[in-house]
């Protein structure tokens, strides 16, 4: 065993050299295959992105513009948009709703759960144990490169926050584009008037007196079914706020009719991506949109040091709206990117690399390590 050999005088030596061995091995392999992998030049890149014809595009003006504050969204008009399939995973049940109630081996578990589950969530809207709250925020929009700009008025000469985004950059052998989210919104020099949004809403305000209640009367069971409840009601709400948006505060899709599955598949148009996912893998630009959204403040969301959300059962992103609006992933990404991303949000490289290490497409040096 490791601890045997740890122990072992006579052997302890040979085993830690033996480990570091393998360790270097796997470095240098790993090296290897960041080193074969071909990327394009920023400036390529860039030119090889999404091409929109903007003289053609209808921009439809949002109701209103600036922040709208949601102060306690109902949570039984939220429960209707639950999507009840990843509930399950919490409980390492794999199938989708509602049809993993028929599977032979544990669907009337799974059947059970679902009940307690809704019996709990019907305590909690009675009780009003939790509470929802949003804020979402419209903006005149336009990019300039690979930044968007946010406005603070229809004049748009303020800029009221300015968005980072990354774009792909490893080399493809097809035609697709390299995309960036900043190609889903009309450059500056089009003269076109776009407009973009962002969000932050969270279904967790009251949870901690809640999981301290059951914590008290050591039931494990419903802290849990707490937690994953509040989840699925952040990420419904979520959905929720995106369809009022779509349909009536935006309102660029007015006649949209979709089911609730058709609604979970993402058959709409227009994305909400968010900061740390693939298709913008920089948590610190959660920061930027928390300012703008005055998002604390407006719903009681905090933003940890490593960004991420407190109360956990919260959600937040940008919203985009044009019709070629599609998820995607960055993927891993080259140092001269990285050198003028660093410059575009006046960070240290070396800090930029700590943020973005897991798509760092070459070997850090050792002082960027430590």
């Amino acid at each position: 065993t490791v601890a045997g050999s740890l122990m072992n005088k006579d052997n302890r030596e040979g085993f830690v050299g033996a480990v570091k061995q393998e360790y270097e091995r796997m470095r240098i392999s790993h090296k290897g295959r960041k080193d074969n992998k071909k990327f394009l030049k920023i400036a390529d890149a860039r030119e090889k992105g999404l091409k929109i014809n903007w003289q053609e595009t209808v921009f439809t003006k949002p109701t209103f513009t600036g922040n709208k504050v949601f102060d306690d969204f109902p949570l039984d008009k939220i429960r209707e948009k639950i999507d009840w399939t990843p509930f399950f995973l919490t409980w390492e049940l794999k199938g989708k709703y509602p049809a993993i109630f028929d599977d032979k081996n544990y669907g009337s578990e799974a059947k059970k759960i679902y009940d307690d589950a809704n019996k709990l969530l019907d305590d909690i809207i009675a009780n009003k144990w939790l509470k929802a709250k949003a804020v979402i925020g419209l903006y005149p929009a336009n990019s300039v490169g690979d930044d968007i700009e946010l406005y603070s008025n229809e004049k748009r000469k303020e800029v009221a926050a300015t968005l980072h985004t990354l774009r792909q950059q490893a080399e493809k052998t097809n035609d697709d584009p390299y995309y960036a989210l900043s190609d889903l919104v009309a450059p500056k020099e089009s003269g076109a008037n776009d407009y973009m949004g962002c969000f932050a809403v969270t279904t967790g305000i009251g949870i901690e007196a809640l999981l301290e209640k059951f914590a008290k009367e050591h039931d494990d069971y419903n802290s849990i079914m707490t937690k994953a409840i509040a989840d699925r009601l952040a990420e419904a709400f979520a959905e929720l706020m995106h369809e009022l948006v779509r349909k009536e505060f935006w309102g660029y899709a007015k006649n949209e009719n979709l089911s609730n599955e058709e609604i979970i598949a993402e058959k709409y148009h227009g994305i909400r991506p968010a900061p740390g996912y693939p298709a913008q893998p920089d948590h610190t630009e959660k920061q930027l949109i928390f300012d703008l959204l005055e998002a604390e403040e407006n719903t009681g969301i905090k933003l940890t040091e490593s960004f991420a959300m407190y109360p956990a059962s919260s959600v937040s992103g940008l919203y985009f709206s044009h019709p070629e609006s599609k998820y995607f992933n960055v993927g891993k990404i080259s140092r001269d990117q990285v050198e003028e991303y660093a410059s575009r949000k006046n960070m240290p490289v070396e800090e930029i690399e700590r943020w973005l290490a897991p798509i760092l497409g070459y070997e850090r040096t050792e002082k960027e390590v430590i």
